[in-house]
């Protein structure tokens, strides 16, 4: 805001400007000392205001609107900035400017096209500015110097030309549009100060390792505190592990990775961990299959918060509410205002989806993570994920970034001077224990259903062998052995091409790894026939009848079934199945809108006539609570344990009472039954890292790549190709 002018000493302050009749000013109109350009703008807004009542939204008024709007931002950014000024004058001009903006709020609602006039590319043209400089001299003050335009820009990257700014979300801005972000007291994130003894190491993988070797039963948890009198809120009786938690933010901590095993209630936590720590607004980042449910639970939890849903461009959204969902999917074209709407917290639901920093969606919440940092004190970051590892410890990184314990390069200061303080260098063995108690300590809370809810009944899996009819049992026999003969020619050829002279005993299993991921990268970036993807398809249509008749007998017998599948054909097969079985059932996939998918949901869980839920594993297998049925069928198998544990959660969580059983459907002597080996091996991973299990896994386990290394590997062996090759 420009300063007023400094007269001569023994001059007056300002000079009464003539008005445009030739005389004097109104002495009604000159601004009171000290008052500046406010009582201007307070005769302006009126004038404003009148004008738009009476409908006449000419361009002189437009003009003005904009000229108010801009100067009382400034002002207001002044007054603030002001340290002569005392609290009482400085809170009585800011109540004068936030009267003036309730009026030009109560105006833009009357005529939503002024609200592009406050947007931040919204263009200030040359009536504006001169009508700024008028202003300024009519109460007193220097009128700035005049500003070239910046040249116009003629590109934008394809996602900035995606972005929008819903109207809901301006007039939020408006209600208040001139409350400028307050930096004054934000730690600035920076790396960490020069090091003593870890200057020189290289931290990170040390520092995931930690994770791999965990063993000895060293559960990954932070200290918690007693819950005390948390034990009941909103009404509601919380279990244990839940009040420790919440007691945790309320004690003053503000980043977790809340990594229950599915089923404990972490959206409940989440929630409950914002409104003790008074984190709204928050923004939850969830998957677009549970965005809908995250609305319900927050009038569950915190039933005098308001939520709302980003759907598409936002027109439906409410911009007052307290909690905001938004997806990963239409992220882009929110994260501009997003960043500067001043969330003091922020959730992301289904952690493990940013676990690719290249993708988009980990960039973008892993940029809004940053900007809400920069803009609020201390705000409350929650990383959700019962499977935070997928295939490896590096999983972790995305995550841990975005709970500012670490940057791409090296740890942050809070985690360097925990580890400085250990006194060890990855160079002693004792270094990794006290490094993985040290990131938990920042806030990985992990507790196991086996630990912390004994109520919950027993979960197993079994496997149940189909032997496929003859004519699609040979012919995807076939279509292995076509494969498995592709990778032995491509093995056979690199043997004999080699001219190093190199030799092994039998099988060279590096060349045998070489030409499976040769053949895994293929079926990922072409369409080779008969590649590994559709052969499990195959598989899964070939399964789908057998799998859903054996879906009915239990729905017949036992009660409530989930049927779950990969692909569309499968689950379109079963459902014709149970049509004309006269079996009922409900439709759960990710082609479906949200409401569609909630009505499906509810169908399911409260119609004692809707037998079976046929659900997509992608689209149903997170944050949906499926818990009225206790048999689970898995028609095709995932390439992750970590997608089939989330399936079976959806019915092994809080609030079954029956033990749950998940029926794998195998097809016998196929690739079928080697991908379910491969899935039961790499189970481990989560274990050991987090909840410190002796069993032995690799620290990255591809199940594409074993399936393919799998079947070269036994076509070999069957081939007799066991001699020395050159």
């Amino acid at each position: 805001m420009a300063r007023p002018r400094q007269a001569p000493s023994g001059a007056r302050r300002s000079v009464p400007r003539p008005d445009r009749n030739g005389g004097r000013p109104d002495r009604r109109n000159r601004p009171r000392h000290g008052d500046g350009i406010l009582p201007v703008l307070a005769r302006a807004v009126r004038e404003v205001e009148a004008a738009v009542q009476r409908g006449k939204v000419v361009p002189s008024v437009r003009t003005k609107f904009q000229a108010i709007a801009l100067l009382a931002r400034q002002e207001r950014t002044r007054v603030r900035a002001d340290t002569t000024a005392g609290e009482a004058q400085r809170t009585e001009l800011l109540k004068r400017l936030d009267g003036i903006a309730m009026i030009l709020a109560q105006t833009a609602a009357r005529d939503s096209s002024l609200l592009a006039l406050l947007a931040e590319d919204a263009v200030i043209g040359e009536a504006t500015r001169s009508l700024l400089r008028e202003m300024l001299l009519d109460a007193g003050l220097e009128a700035p110097a005049v500003e070239e335009a910046p040249p116009a820009t003629t590109a934008t990257s394809p996602a900035a030309e995606r972005r929008v700014v819903p109207q809901s979300v301006v007039q939020r801005q408006l209600a208040n549009p001139f409350l400028a972000p307050d930096f004054s007291a934000t730690p600035a994130r920076t790396a960490a100060p020069p090091t003593r003894q870890l200057a020189s190491w290289e931290l990170l993988g040390p520092l995931f390792r930690s994770f791999e070797e965990a063993s000895g039963g060293a559960p990954a948890c932070m200290p918690l505190p007693e819950p005390g009198n948390l034990r009941v809120l909103s009404g509601r009786e919380l279990m244990s592990h839940q009040a420790a938690m919440i007691a945790a933010a309320a004690g003053g901590h503000r980043t977790f990775l809340l990594a229950d095993e599915p089923g404990l209630g972490k959206t409940a936590q989440a929630l409950l961990a914002a409104e003790a720590a008074n984190a709204f607004p928050l923004l939850a980042v969830v998957p677009n299959v549970v965005k809908t449910n995250w609305a319900r639970e927050v009038g569950i939890w915190t039933p005098h918060r308001k939520a709302t849903v980003i759907h598409g461009n936002g027109d439906t959204i409410d911009g007052f509410a307290d909690v905001v969902v938004v997806n990963y999917e239409v992220l882009d074209r929110h994260v501009g205002w997003i960043g500067e709407f001043g969330f003091r917290g922020m959730v992301v639901d289904e952690a493990h989806f940013i676990k690719n920093k290249t993708s988009r969606r980990s960039q973008h919440v892993l940029e809004l993570a940053d900007r809400i940092r920069a803009r609020s004190v201390r705000p409350l970051l929650m990383a959700l994920t019962g499977t935070p590892l997928i295939n490896d410890i590096e999983d972790f990184q995305a995550i841990w970034e975005f709970l500012g314990w670490i940057d791409a390069k090296k740890p942050l200061k809070p985690l360097m001077h925990a580890l400085e303080e250990t006194g060890l260098t990855p160079i002693d063995r004792e270094f990794y224990p006290a490094a993985r108690k040290c990131v938990i300590d920042l806030g990985i809370v992990r507790r196991r259903k086996v630990d912390v809810a004994a109520d919950i009944p027993a979960r197993r899996i079994a496997d149940l062998p189909v032997e496929l009819e003859d004519k699609i049992g040979k012919s995807i026999r076939q279509a292995e052995q076509r494969l498995a003969k592709r990778m032995v020619s491509r093995y056979e050829a690199a043997l004999e091409a080699r001219t190093s002279g190199h030799t092994v005993d039998g099988i060279d299993h590096d060349l045998v790894r070489t030409i499976a991921t040769r053949e895994r990268k293929e079926a990922t970036t072409s369409k080779t026939e008969g590649n590994v993807f559709g052969m499990m398809r195959k598989i899964g249509s070939a399964k789908a009848m057998l799998a859903a008749d054996y879906a009915a007998q239990l729905a017949h017998s036992a009660g409530k079934v989930v049927f779950f599948a990969k692909h569309i054909d499968v689950m379109d097969a079963a459902e014709e199945t149970f049509e004309k079985a006269g079996i009922r059932f409900s439709s759960i996939r990710g082609d479906q809108t949200s409401s569609a998918r909630t009505k499906q949901v509810d169908a399911f869980v409260n119609d004692p006539e809707v037998q079976i839920a046929v659900c997509s594993l992608s689209a149903a297998g997170v944050g949906i609570n499926l818990q009225v049925a206790s048999n689970i069928v898995l028609a095709e198998l995932s390439w992750t344990d970590a997608e089939q544990t989330q399936a079976i959660d959806r019915c092994h969580r809080i609030g079954q009472t029956e033990p749950v059983i998940a029926w794998r459907i195998i097809a016998a002597q196929t690739l079928d039954a080697r991908i379910a080996e491969l899935i039961d091996s790499k189970a481990g991973l989560a274990a050991r890292a987090l909840d410190g299990s002796d069993e032995a896994v690799s620290s990255s386990v591809d199940v594409q790549l074993e399936a393919l290394v799998s079947l070269l590997t036994d076509a070999l062996s069957d081939g007799g190709l066991t001699e020395s090759r050159g």
